[in-house]
């Protein structure tokens, strides 16, 4: 599998996050191309606000691995990783991050910030964006427009 294939089962999780109304973004850790962590957006239905997919995944792949560090591991995540999420990323020790869709609003690799290009940083992983891109801001995208015909008609 590449990194194509990984992004379409983070999309399919962020789908799943989608029919419980949280924003769809999913993602996935895998390790020697192993999925051993699945996760999608959950902050509204867990009341956590750090249930963001990449948190999720992260916990899933610690717990499956018995081990918080995750090093060697690669992350996939539809949407563009916040500066919490950055600090899990870190604090996991993730060695690559794949994003689909670019965030401008709270993206820190980039969108607003780049926590990864921060050299006072103790860790620094590998990222590449853009990876089904469309795909992934379309389901976004969607999503909220969908939102805001609901808060129009009531």
């Amino acid at each position: 599998m590449d990194d194509a294939d990984y992004m379409a089962i983070a999309l399919e999780l962020a789908r799943e996050a989608a029919t419980l109304d949280e924003v769809p973004v999913g993602a996935v850790v895998v390790l020697d191309g192993e999925i051993v962590g699945r996760g999608f957006n959950q902050p509204i239905g867990r009341h956590d606000p750090t249930a963001h997919a990449e948190v999720m995944a992260l916990r899933d792949a610690a717990a499956r691995l018995g081990n918080y560090r995750l090093p060697g591991c690669t992350l996939y995540v539809t949407l563009e990783p916040c500066a919490m999420c950055i600090g899990a990323i870190f604090h996991a020790r993730i060695g690559r991050v794949v994003f689909g869709a670019t965030d401008p609003k709270t993206g820190a690799a980039g969108g607003v910030i780049d926590l990864f290009a921060e050299e006072r940083l103790n860790h620094h992983a590998e990222i590449k964006g853009g990876v089904r891109a469309e795909e992934c801001g379309a389901l976004l995208s969607g999503f909220f427009a969908a939102r805001r015909r609901k808060t129009e008609l009531a």
